[in-house]
């Protein structure tokens, strides 16, 4: 009777040890897919905050636009766009400006390939050119106050100043931004990604270049 009778053997406990794990394979896998540096859009926070701050300064831009399209015709006989604009020297001011967007986006290429030292390169050729853009404002600027046009002469002149004002403004912040950045990748300062630093900078840079391709158009190149 004792041979008939049906043992079972317990499974053995490295079999139970080797099938737990297995049961949560996907968690650390799943756990590093949703770390805390991407929002639920798939970007990165960093990128996301980029975004919604030159969102609100479309809206910012958009309101000077406005403004000095309203206007631009609210101005004295002898001291118009016609009397004032010297479209050569400011296209050329223009030119400089948009060439450093090609230089930034070479700067990106660099950053995104970890060849810092081109990297530097490039933003500094960058930054080099929106200073030359700031300063052919500044000139711009200096040469119409000579010639009678203060910011409080019209609304013309007010509506100018301002949109312009802003604008450089925003440039020199740029160049501050990018100056920064050369620094921080000198000194090895930047503890994330790198790439995604330099990639945030151009951002903003290409933004700003954007907004004077509209301002440009609109304020210099169509007759009031």
């Amino acid at each position: 009777m004792s041979d008939s009778v049906i043992t079972e053997t317990a499974p053995d406990a490295e079999d139970v040890v080797d099938a737990r794990p297995d049961e949560h394979a996907g968690d650390d896998h799943g756990h590093d897919d949703h770390g805390g540096h991407h929002s639920s859009l798939g970007l990165s926070n960093i990128k996301l905050a980029m975004w919604l701050f030159l969102g609100s300064e479309c809206l910012l831009f958009g309101g000077l636009i406005s403004t000095y399209m309203l206007y631009r015709n609210r101005h004295s006989a002898n001291l118009g766009p016609d009397q004032l604009w010297d479209i050569p020297f400011t296209s050329a001011s223009s030119f400089v400006l948009l060439t450093s967007s090609l230089t930034m986006v070479l700067a990106v290429s660099a950053a995104n390939r970890k060849d810092i030292r081109a990297t530097k390169i490039f933003l500094g050729v960058t930054s080099l050119l929106g200073g030359l853009f700031v300063a052919g404002q500044i000139y711009e600027f200096t040469t119409f106050y000579r010639e009678g046009l203060g910011f409080t002469t019209s609304l013309f002149s007010s509506s100018f100043f301002t949109l312009t004002g802003f604008h450089g403004v925003h440039v020199s912040i740029g160049i501050i931004m990018l100056v920064a950045t050369i620094g921080m990748l000198q000194k090895d300062k930047i503890s994330g990604d790198k790439a995604e630093a330099v990639e945030m900078v151009g951002l903003y840079w290409h933004f700003v270049d954007i907004v004077w391709i509209v301002i440009f158009t609109l304020v210099y190149l169509i007759p009031a």
